[in-house]
């Protein structure tokens, strides 16, 4: 079985594909991935200074996510320079990683523009994990200590709370407590074995 998993910033969706993992599922992070396609060398990275220019590196030739960030999300067009550079080398290398899983394995693709990058097609069932708007923000802000204004401009970047919740087969909500999002997982678990 290959489950989308996929939520705003902020939603808690990375802590809910580690109690997957806990369960037995193979995860396959597409963050991760994309860090890997910017190492230094890598054609990804080449491509994003020619687009973003070189004030994207850091002294020792690294990425500065941050920089990246300030200058993609700054407007819609930029987001989509970042975008046609990024998403169809990500989704070549999730797709190699889905197949090459054994065909026993539940893999769990760890995906946060799943729906925006239209990749449905990957996965038997989406799992959206939820949260209200304000508390995406919150919790980016104080958990992860981004920047608000620039949290703001990525949830503006990304689909709607609507939208993603639409395509959803299943929906964590994440407003609660630990104790409350391992139980929804744990649940989650025990009827996907079910279909």
């Amino acid at each position: 079985m290959r489950i989308g998993l996929t939520g705003g910033i902020g939603s808690g969706k990375s802590t809910v594909a580690l109690l997957l993992k806990e369960h037995g599922a193979t995860v396959i992070d597409a963050d991760a991935i994309a860090r890997e396609l910017v190492e230094p060398g890598e054609p990804a990275l080449v491509a994003l200074v020619a687009e973003f220019g070189p004030r994207i590196l850091t002294a020792g030739g690294t990425l500065s996510r941050g920089e990246l960030a300030k200058l993609a999300f700054s407007d819609p067009e930029a987001t989509k320079r970042l975008n046609a550079i990024m998403h169809p080398l990500i989704r070549a290398e999730s797709a190699r990683r889905i197949q090459s899983a054994p065909s026993s394995a539940v893999v769990v693709y760890d995906m946060p523009l799943l729906v925006e990058t239209n990749q449905r097609d990957l996965v038997d069932v989406v799992v959206v994990v939820d949260i209200p708007e304000s508390l995406q923000v919150e919790r980016s802000v104080t958990m992860r200590g981004l920047d608000r204004d620039d949290v703001e401009r990525r949830m503006q970047a990304q689909v709607s709370r609507d939208e993603r919740l639409a395509v959803a087969d299943y929906v964590i909500d994440n407003s609660g407590s630990p104790d409350e999002l391992k139980a929804a997982v744990a649940g989650l678990w025990a009827d996907l074995h079910t279909r």
